[in-house]
């Protein structure tokens, strides 16, 4: 990041991404949530399952999701995000975009849960996707291709002074599944 914030891109980081990306699509329990905007119910633009440790309960947009238990590959994803961070993560959000119809918007990953600068590691898999990152206050913008198999490592600041977001796009048409290993404060 260029201030307020650390960023880390590590390319190639997850061995076997096309088994990994296989194992994911078919192997997790995938929901379509309906979150809270404006104070209107809307469908997620996106597929998503959360996975940790028992009591890693985690809250947004208006819906409490409950932690199934870790299963492979997730567990092993998760050691290699902890030992590229050094950072100990409990719990993994997991988003599956069918295509470039799902999106991502504006949003930080600043719940109380997550306590004060979290670290996120963010694993993708599958198609790439353009990560665009905005400060808060300068309305500078940051772009970041996040390559198949790749690990973004978001921590200090990042989420305090910076969202983030996945915009849709006509170009991709196929699927990616994206990670966010995270720490919730029990």
């Amino acid at each position: 990041m260029p201030y307020d914030g650390e960023i880390d891109l590590f390319e190639d980081a997850v061995d076997s991404p096309d088994t990994r990306l296989v194992q994911l699509i078919e192997g997790l329990a995938w929901a379509q949530q309906q979150i809270v905007v404006f104070n209107r119910l809307h469908n997620e633009p996106r597929l998503s399952a959360w996975y940790g440790d028992p009591d890693c309960s985690y809250t947004y947009s208006g819906i409490t999701l409950i932690p199934k238990p870790w299963v492979e590959p997730l567990h092993t994803i998760k050691k290699a995000c902890e030992e590229l961070s050094g950072t100990s993560f409990n719990s993994v959000l997991a988003n599956l975009y069918r295509d470039g119809n799902d999106s991502m918007g504006w949003h930080a990953d600043n719940e109380p849960e997550l306590g004060p600068n979290p670290t996120i590691a963010s694993v993708s898999f599958g198609a790439e996707r353009r990560f665009d990152l905005r400060h808060r206050i300068s309305n500078e913008k940051v772009q970041i291709v996040l390559p198949h198999g790749s690990i973004l490592v978001m921590s200090g600041e990042t989420q305090s002074h910076w969202m983030h977001a996945i915009a849709k796009t006509k170009k991709v048409r196929e699927p990616r599944v994206n990670l966010t290993y995270r720490m919730i404060q029990i």
